[in-house]
């Protein structure tokens, strides 16, 4: 029997970088997902659609491999980048945005939220000992994500100078 973990996350955090450096280094959806912890693989489906496919991880005796597909849209004018779940590809939905702003020509500030579902092949009894474990997993390779990404946009801003 399997079960459904529920995610949602929210960040919010400045960067000295210019805005369209950081724009661009985020709507570059295969060099964004190089800062992301614990990806085995993004496969290109087109249309903007990427399919992740992350590491496998061990609980317990269990082993979890999560994957799902999200088509990405954005708008630099506006500032935002967004995905939306694919139905049908892997054990997950997640949707999400970027919101990126200026907030003067060496600062820009961004707004991350995402939520997903992911289905685990699990026997619902362990829900309540896996489903925080999952979530916790997430935040922290989120965090490191947000890391990754900082080291970059500073590297990015100093190519400025």
């Amino acid at each position: 029997m399997a079960f459904t973990v529920s995610i949602k996350f929210n960040k919010r955090f400045k960067t000295k970088c210019p805005y369209d450096k950081v724009f661009d280094a985020l709507a570059d959806v295969p060099y964004s997902v190089d800062h992301f912890p614990k990806v085995e693989e993004l496969v290109d489906m087109g249309d903007e659609i990427y399919l992740w496919k992350m590491e496998k991880i061990g609980l317990a005796k269990y082993y979890i491999q999560t994957s799902y597909a999200s088509q990405y849209t954005w708008d630099r004018k506006e500032g935002w980048i967004a995905w939306e779940p694919i139905e049908g590809e892997g054990n997950a939905l997640v949707a999400g945005k970027w919101k990126i702003k200026a907030l003067d020509a060496d600062t820009t500030q961004l707004a991350f939220t995402t939520d997903g579902e992911i289905d685990l092949p699990l026997p619902g009894l362990a829900k309540g000992i896996v489903g925080p474990l999952v979530v916790k997993e997430f935040e922290g390779l989120l965090d490191q994500y947000f890391e990754n990404l900082q080291e970059t946009f500073v590297e990015l801003a100093a190519d400025e100078d």
